[in-house]
């Protein structure tokens, strides 16, 4: 089945396809510089990176799925794909938090040797083009508000957090030397509790959209205002959005002239799903229901 590819959903998958070669490049990096450089946290961190490729791919998967357009069987659309991916990736931030500090607790009852100095400058090659990559992500899903492309981002800065913290600790430990050589699974058990709250915050986003959740009320006063601006609209009442993918599906009242034919309240509706469909909020689609002026509601 070919699926045609909006603007908003090519971008995102362009974005996410760059956050995995990137995650790909830098994983086998970590992993390697931990091993030669005798670094646990090293190779730990180049593990989490393997899961930003996982979580990548899941994104590119549901952007894409969620661009195929309605059927029988979905009349409504594939939309809701898009935060579906947002739910795994924020469940895999969670886990990960949560293994990454057992992991930690067990480091730090286990002694150590002290990692190659070496490894200070992958990680700081590492916390900086994560960052950058997180900026860029959580910024295109912003702008083509993709709840899912944001998630992706925050699983990249989860991945600058625990290379930070891996960072601080191993320096910490070359510089006092031996006795402190968990000093960078402290540091982890910090990053996990950062990474775990953002998981938290991210899972509960999307649930909403899947829940169809009402939209923040900026949204729903900017429905109104365009539907206003329609020659023959008196008002409006009982709107009802809902998050769909990148976009919302939308059920509007509108008031119209009780003394005006039929005909021309259809034309008023169509017109006022024509105007909200062509809006800049990202309509998808616009359910208009038609109200004589002066009925009692």
């Amino acid at each position: 089945m070919h699926v045609h590819l909006g603007p908003s959903v090519a971008r995102g998958t362009r974005a996410t396809l760059i956050g995995i070669l990137i995650s790909t490049v830098l994983a086998a990096v970590k992993i390697l510089g931990g091993i030669f450089g005798q670094s646990y946290a090293l190779i730990a961190d180049g593990v989490e990176s393997l899961l930003d490729i996982f979580g990548s791919s899941i994104v590119w998967g549901s952007l894409r799925y969620s661009a195929r357009p309605p059927d029988l069987k979905h009349p409504y659309g594939h939309g809701k794909a898009e935060p579906l991916g947002a739910m795994v990736i924020a469940a895999a931030l969670i886990v990960t938090s949560i293994a990454i500090g057992v992991e930690s607790i067990r480091e730090i009852q286990a002694p150590h040797g002290l990692p190659a100095p070496y490894t200070l400058v992958i990680l700081v090659g590492v916390v900086i083009t994560k960052e950058i990559l997180f900026r860029f992500l959580v910024n295109t899903g912003r702008d083509i508000n993709s709840r899912v492309v944001e998630t992706d981002a925050w699983h990249h800065r989860s991945d600058a957090l625990t290379s930070l913290a891996a960072f601080i600790g191993i320096s910490i430990a070359l510089w006092k030397g031996p006795d402190y050589a968990a000093a960078d699974d402290y540091a982890a058990l910090f990053a996990c509790g950062i990474i775990f709250f953002n998981g938290l915050r991210l899972l509960r986003g999307s649930i909403d959209d899947v829940m169809d959740a009402a939209p923040p009320a900026d949204v729903d006063t900017a429905i109104r205002e365009v539907a206003m601006t329609v020659p023959g609209v008196l008002g409006t009442h009982h709107l009802r959005a809902r998050r769909s993918g990148m976009g919302y599906l939308v059920d509007l009242d509108i008031i119209v002239d009780s003394n005006i034919s039929v005909r021309q309240g259809h034309d008023i509706a169509h017109d006022a799903k024509a105007k909200l469909l062509e809006s800049h909020l990202g309509i998808l689609n616009v359910l208009v229901h038609v109200e004589p002026n002066g009925e009692k509601r």
